[in-house]
């Protein structure tokens, strides 16, 4: 596997290093992940995602979702209801696991929903308004060096 030096990168950027981490963790971490339980990512709105989880055998009483540190974590631990049952063939596997994605800023879960053995969280991008994209208003005039006065003539530019 190759290995990163994201040092130069500390070296020339100011509030990246959350970034960073990311792209460490991600290239550090084991290529053989648990793959149970599936899911799907899918962007439903140009601010909007779904994440789903097959939870099947799972009851919403046994599922957590919570969001820590800009990290949603979701887990579900089973009761052992199943001792005085026979199985011939387990194929459906309801083990205890905990799945966790990273959340990019102004990320918010809005909801958590329970459905024919799915779980679906909805989740939105909230841009603050300091940081969309604003409309700025050039004015056409003179101005005087230590006088600053601006006609009334203004178009506006989209920054």
């Amino acid at each position: 596997m190759r290995t990163f030096d994201l040092a130069p990168l500390y070296r020339a950027t100011v509030g990246f290093d959350r970034i960073a981490d990311m792209m460490d963790r991600v290239l550090t971490t084991d290529v053989n992940q648990p793959s149970y339980p599936p899911y799907n990512i899918e962007k439903t709105d140009e601010n909007a995602y779904r994440i789903s989880v097959a939870v099947a055998g799972f009851s919403p009483d046994e599922l957590t979702v919570e969001v820590k540190e800009a990290t949603l974590v979701i887990a579900a631990r089973r009761g052992e209801d199943d001792a005085d049952r026979h199985f011939l063939h387990r194929g459906i596997a309801t083990r205890a696991f905990e799945r966790r994605f990273a959340l990019a800023d102004h990320m918010r879960v809005t909801a958590a929903l329970h459905e024919h053995g799915m779980l679906h969280i909805e989740l939105v991008r909230e841009v603050p308004e300091a940081l969309k994209p604003r409309r700025i208003e050039i004015a056409r005039g003179t101005a005087q060096p230590g006088n600053p006065q601006i006609t009334n003539h203004a178009e506006t530019v989209e920054v």
